[in-house]
C-alpha cells in the first residue's frame, strides 16, 4: 500500500533530502555553458597564435644570424690576413695540449704552438662558453687586422673551421709586464734603460690608437699585464677585449656598463660611466708609477699605506721626495733627468680632471723632450674605488689570465 505524497515530502524533510533532483551545472547548449566553451576556445586560440608567432621570429631571427655570420666569413676571407688550415693548427700545438695552455681569460684559452717553419706562434680559441660571438670574432679579426705597429701585438693569421674560431698570434717569450715588475726575484731584470724604453714604447702605441691609425681606438684596459715583452724586452699593447672605436667628430661616449680594471679606471669612468682617450692617459699614468715604483696599484698597496699609489706618488713630489718612488732594486743606477720627467708626466696623465690630462701626442713631447716646461700636477681629489663589489669581484675571480693577454676587440662604439 502506497505512501500518501505528503508524507513522502515530509520524511524527505527529515532524512535531509530534497525532493527535487540534484541541481547539475549548466549545460553545453544553455547560454552560460556556450559563454564558458567560448572563452576556452579564445585562450587556447590566442596562445597557438602567441607561440606561432614566436616560432616565426625566432627562426627568422636566426636566419638573419646565419646570414651575417656567411657575410661575416667571406668578408673576413677577402682580407689580407692569412686564413690558416686547421689542421695545421692542431699539429702546433699539439692539438691544444695542457702541456701547451699560456693562460686563459673571458675569450678562451691561449696555447702556444709552433708552425713547420719552426716559428713560434700563440693561439687564442674561442670558447663555446665566451660571450664573444661571430660578429665579434669578425671585428677583432677585421680591425686587428688593421693596427699595425711594432707596439701592438701582432696578428698572424685566423680560422673559422667545424665549429672552431681561432687567432693566431706572434708568441711573446717573455710574457707579460707584470710577471717582472711585481715580482721581487725577477724585477731586478728590469733596469732604468729597459724601463724607460719600456715607457716609450707603451706611449707610442697608444699614440698610434689614439691619432695615427686610420682607426682612432681607446682600449679601455691598459694595465701591466697586457702589455707583452719579446725576446729583447721591448713592449707590444694586447688585449684590445674592452676597446672601442671612436667615429670621426666623436670624443666621449656615456655607457652605463663599467668595464676595465680598479685601479687603472679613470675616475670619470667609474664614477660617471664617461670614457674617451683621456680614460687611456689615466691608465697610461697609473702604469707609468708602477714602472717607476714596482709597486701595484692595487686594494693591498692602499690597506698597507692607507692612500693610494696616485695619492702617495702626488704627495711625495710635492714634499720633494720624489727618489722615495723609485724601486729599491734599481739602486742609484737611474737617469735622475729621465726619472724625475717620467713622474711629473705620470702624475699629469693621472688628474682628476680629464680635460687637463695631456695627450699622448703631448705624453711623447714631454717623455723624450725638455723636462723643466712642464705643468704642475693638480692634487688628485676623487677617491676612486680600487675593488670591485663583491658580486663583481666573484664573477672576475673565476677567469685565470696567468699574466697573458692576446687581443681582442669585442664592438664597434656608435656616434
Amino acid at each position: 500500500m502506497g505512501l500518501p505524497q505528503n508524507r513522502l515530502v515530509s520524511n524527505r524533510r527529515l532524512l535531509g533530502t530534497s525532493a527535487s533532483p540534484p541541481a547539475v551545472g549548466p549545460s553545453p547548449s544553455s547560454p552560460d555553458g556556450m559563454k564558458i566553451m567560448l572563452a576556452v576556445l579564445v585562450v587556447v586560440i590566442f596562445c597557438t597564435l602567441f607561440y606561432c608567432v614566436y616560432c616565426w621570429r625566432w627562426r627568422k631571427r636566426n636566419a638573419a644570424v646565419r646570414r651575417t655570420q656567411n657575410e661575416i666569413l667571406r668578408t673576413i676571407s677577402s682580407s689580407d690576413l692569412p686564413l690558416m688550415d686547421l689542421a695545421l693548427i692542431h699539429d702546433a700545438t699539439t692539438n691544444f695540449s695542457d702541456a701547451n695552455k699560456l693562460g686563459e681569460g673571458g675569450f678562451g684559452p691561449v696555447y702556444r704552438g709552433v708552425l713547420p717553419s719552426g716559428t713560434e706562434i700563440a693561439v687564442k680559441r674561442l670558447s663555446t662558453r665566451s660571450r664573444q660571438g661571430t660578429i665579434e670574432f669578425e671585428n677583432e679579426v677585421e680591425l686587428i687586422a688593421k693596427l699595425q705597429h711594432r707596439n701592438l701585438v701582432r696578428l698572424m693569421g685566423w680560422c673559422s673551421q667545424h665549429d672552431e674560431k681561432l687567432l693566431v698570434y706572434e708568441y711573446l717569450p717573455n710574457r707579460s709586464l707584470d710577471a717582472f715588475l711585481f715580482d721581487t726575484s725577477k724585477s731586478a731584470q728590469l733596469d732604468w734603460n729597459t724601463r724607460h724604453n719600456i715607457i716609450l714604447g707603451v706611449a707610442r702605441g697608444l699614440l698610434y690608437l689614439h691619432e695615427d691609425s686610420l682607426l682612432k681606438v681607446v682600449h679601455r684596459d691598459l694595465k701591466a699585464s697586457n702589455v707583452l715583452l719579446d725576446n729583447k724586452m721591448n713592449p707590444k699593447i694586447s688585449d684590445f677585449g674592452l676597446a672601442r672605436i671612436f667615429r670621426d667628430g666623436c670624443n666621449r661616449v656615456n655607457t652605463g656598463r663599467v668595464v676595465g680594471t680598479y685601479g687603472y679606471m679613470a675616475p670619470e669612468f667609474v664614477m660617471d660611466g664617461v670614457f674617451s682617450v683621456k680614460s687611456d692617459v689615466f691608465g697610461f699614468g697609473v702604469l707609468l708609477l708602477e714602472i717607476l715604483s714596482g709597486q701595484r696599484n692595487g686594494i693591498s698597496y692602499l690597506e698597507e699605506h692607507q692612500q693610494s699609489l696616485i695619492q702617495d706618488a702626488w704627495k711625495l713630489w710635492t714634499d720633494g721626495r720624489a727618489k722615495e718612488i723609485m724601486d729599491p732594486t734599481l739602486g742609484e743606477s737611474y737617469s735622475r733627468e729621465e726619472a724625475w720627467g717620467c713622474f711629473q708626466v705620470g702624475l699629469l696623465c693621472v688628474q682628476d680632471d680629464p680635460d687637463i690630462r695631456p695627450t699622448m701626442s703631448n705624453v711623447m713631447l714631454m717623455l723624450i723632450g725638455d723636462h723643466t716646461s712642464f705643468p704642475t700636477p693638480c692634487k688628485p681629489l676623487r677617491n676612486v674605488p680600487m675593488s670591485a663589489p663583491s658580486s663583481a669581484r666573484k664573477s672576475e675571480s673565476s677567469l685565470s689570465l696567468k699574466s697573458l693577454n692576446y687581443a681582442s676587440i669585442t664592438a664597434v662604439q656608435p656616434r
